[in-house]
């Protein structure tokens, strides 16, 4: 019997059904082993930056079955992803199953950039030994990132808050995304005045012209209009260019999560999910590159499919070369697995992501679009109006038409044609009547926020991040609250403003451009065999920690953030106050806290100190407690509003709800520990549910329960996602995940 472990389960359904009798297929469901939670134990860094890593938990029954399997097979393959974390499992899984030494002779690595038969039965004949350079990248990279992140996020407990984070790479990012913000802020608006004339043909047809210039005040605009409807109109030139449009390479990993964001909407890593179903069924190719290469055996079917479907007057061959030098060329483009099929998925969102990236693949290889570009300019004939002076010409008014005379690749990609915009047919000297002339007053806009696509492309071109990374550096700074997507842009929030404030004063080495896109240089000269795991590591650590260090002696704790309009006075006394930051965000403080209690909210209003309701805590009354330790009801305000809990907080957690707040938080069903019920409750992170015996009782869940049993383990089931309508409590079912079954 030969053993092949891949990732996931979804993949072993896949690959199956290629692969001759005497072959069993397991998944290790993504990594078997990782850092332990505690950095004390983490990595020992006097003994080389020497990593300690633990079974992840849940994992142990899948490892035991795993190594039972190994024990009997005569071979085992390790088939897991072809990149540095692919790798890294494929060493891990070796570790774990205790594969070393003798038994090592038994264990060979295979890749593939698609599942499909072809390409899995090519692997196996191409095994290979582990490739520990790729292994040592994806272990510094890991190291890296949880020295850098425990480091900072330690020093910023102390001077910012408890709770807060920063990182590696989500530092830079979010800089990126407040220097935007910044920009905005200083922006000056200006107005300028946009003049649009309708106009009629001698032959009747309509043509609306805009003038070329935009006055910068009413009074000019309107002393244009006036000389305008003076005087007689004319064609004073028309030009004519014939342009080409070229095809876009074919995606990459950042191109597919920018071009998916802004075409249907999707999220970075809700792409990257859809993807990674899409490369499971065996339907594209792996989706983690930056290679614009496609594979010799790919390319005779893309040129069938463009002839067949086009025509051979559609046929281009391209070649497409990758701008970042570090990019791995050896891998692939992300293509349709096969070139003929037009339409795939499981499901809607997979059909609309497998068409997305057909059409980018076709249309890499076809010819350039034709477009006729077409410009009309006009003015007045003659000067009738006194007002004129010799100088006294007004700027042309024009107006630009494309028609597109061959489609060439856009016949594939249809999204990206635009629409036609004909003129009417004219010529040079002729006459034009105006009919009607306008103008409407604008303002100058700052410039746009980031979108989710947007900042993929900037952290792209400045060398932040891998392919990888992406779309977990924008997930992290939304989930840690530094950031919220307001519609399709990002924003950040008035704590990731601190953040990153506090990281450019006190790290600003560490998280500029050119230091952040270095250390992906030096992680990727670590893969390449170039550059050492222990010295890359120390060279780095040592000056930062020394820096970590001085920052804790020298730099202040920050509590106030600036002085508040002089204006706005306390509510209690009447003195100055100060900008403070709690885990709702900024508010006003008087400068004399904690002798004064007054505060505002950041816009001047005020907020409303607690106020006795007369009511005793329910809560402390159950517990027993002494009447003099019994809390009263208090009503407060917080993030979500106002509230009534108990004045014994944080000892008590009581909060009051109304009839219609409890009928809605209960769920009506039985906590699984206790004979509790599982309740809805609030917590920083939004909505979750536990028991209502807490804290006697510590059961939690992230979801809302279904009432339904699991049919696989017996836990409780509870709702899942868009794609996923109901899965298992318990992480380490197959039901948690039953779309990778």
């Amino acid at each position: 019997m030969k053993l092949l472990i891949v990732e996931s389960p979804a993949k072993t359904k896949t690959i199956s059904k290629y692969l001759p009798e005497g072959y069993v297929v397991r998944a290790s469901i993504g990594h078997v082993r990782d850092l332990p939670k505690s950095n004390k134990k983490a990595i020992d860094i006097e003994a080389g930056f020497l990593p300690h890593y633990e079974i992840i938990k849940g994992k142990e029954k899948i490892i035991s079955e795993m190594k039972s399997d190994s024990q009997k097979a005569e071979q085992v393959i390790l088939a897991t992803d072809p990149d540095r974390e692919g790798e890294a499992i494929a060493w891990h899984l070796i570790e774990a199953l205790d594969l070393n030494g003798e038994k090592n002779s038994k264990v060979k690595r295979i890749t593939f950039n698609e599942i499909t038969e072809p390409a899995v039965n090519e692997a196996l004949k191409h095994p290979r030994e582990i490739d520990f350079d790729l292994v040592k990248a994806q272990e510094a990279r890991r190291v890296l990132d949880r020295l850098v992140g425990y480091d900072l996020s330690g020093l910023i407990w102390k001077k910012v808050r408890y709770g807060l984070s920063a990182g590696r790479v989500q530092s830079p990012a979010l800089r990126i995304i407040m220097e935007r913000e910044r920009e905005i802020r200083a922006f000056i608006s200006e107005d300028y005045w946009v003049i649009t004339g309708e106009f009629e043909t001698k032959n009747g047809k309509k043509i609306i012209l805009i003038c070329d210039e935009q006055p910068k005040n009413e009074k000019a605009a309107n002393r244009i209009i006036e000389i305008a409807q003076e005087n007689n109109w004319e064609i004073r030139g028309i030009s004519q260019t014939e342009t080409k449009r070229s095809p876009r390479p074919p995606f990459i990993t950042a191109t597919l999560q920018q071009t998916a964001s802004s075409r249907l909407g999707f999220s970075p890593s809700r792409t990257m999910a859809i993807a990674q179903k899409l490369y499971e069924q065996g339907l594209i190719t792996y989706m983690r590159t930056d290679s614009f290469n496609l594979s010799k055996e790919a390319l005779p079917q893309i040129y069938k499919t463009v002839e067949k479907d086009f025509g051979k007057n559609y046929l281009l061959p391209r070649i497409y070369f990758s701008k970042s030098k570090n990019a791995q060329e050896a891998h692939e483009a992300i293509r349709p697995a096969s070139a003929v099929k037009k339409s795939a998925g499981a499901n809607e969102e997979q059909k609309k992501l497998y068409k997305l990236i057909w059409e980018r693949t076709i249309a890499s290889q076809m010819a350039d679009a034709k477009i006729l570009r077409t410009k009309v300019s006009a003015n007045i004939v003659k000067a009738s109006s006194s007002k004129l002076q010799v100088s006294g010409d007004i700027p042309d008014f024009s107006a630009n038409g494309s028609v597109i005379i061959f489609p060439g690749w856009l016949a594939a990609d249809a999204a990206s044609r635009g629409e036609n915009v004909e003129l009417p047919q004219v010529l040079k000297g002729d006459s034009l009547k105006l009919s009607d002339i306008s103008s409407e007053g604008k303002q100058t806009e700052p410039p746009d926020r980031y979108t989710e696509a947007g900042l993929i492309k900037e952290l792209e071109k400045r060398g932040i991040g891998r392919p990888s990374t992406y779309a977990t550096i924008i997930k992290t700074i939304q989930d840690r609250g530094y950031v919220v997507k307001e519609g399709k842009t990002l924003k950040s929030t008035d704590t990731g403003e601190v953040v990153s404030d506090f990281l450019e004063k006190s790290f600003a080495k560490y998280i500029n451009d050119s230091f952040t896109a270095e250390m992906e240089n030096e992680l990727d000269e670590i893969a390449e065999g170039k550059r050492k795991y222990e010295k890359m590591l120390g060279d780095f650590y040592g000056p930062f920690s020394k820096d970590v260090r001085e920052k804790e002696k020298t730099a202040g704790k920050i509590t106030d953030l600036g002085e508040a309009d002089k204006k706005i006075k306390c509510p209690v006394c009447g003195g100055p106050m100060v900008i403070k930051l709690s885990r709702a965000g900024k508010f006003l403080s008087c400068k004399k806290f904690p002798e004064c209690s007054g505060a505002r909210k950041i816009d001047g209003s005020i907020i409303e100190g607690p106020k006795e309701t007369g009511e005793i805590c329910p809560a402390c009354r159950q517990a027993g407690r002494n009447e003099k330790d019994i809390g009263k009801l208090i009503e407060r305000e917080g993030k979500f509003g106002k509230f009534v809990a108990c004045s014994n907080y944080p000892k008590c957690r009581f909060i009051k709800k109304s009839a219609e707040e409890e009928a809605k938080s209960k769920t009506g069903i039985k906590c699984p520990k206790c004979e509790g019920e599982i309740v809805e409750r609030r917590g920083r992170f939004g909505a979750f549910y536990s028991c209502s015996n807490y804290p006697k009782c510590d059961f939690i869940m992230k979801a809302r329960p279904t009432g339904n049993i699991c049919k696989l383990c017996g836990s409780l089931m509870m709702q899942g996602t868009k794609t996923i309508s109901e899965r298992c409590l318990n992480k380490s079912c197959l039901n948690y995940n039953p779309h990778k079954k």
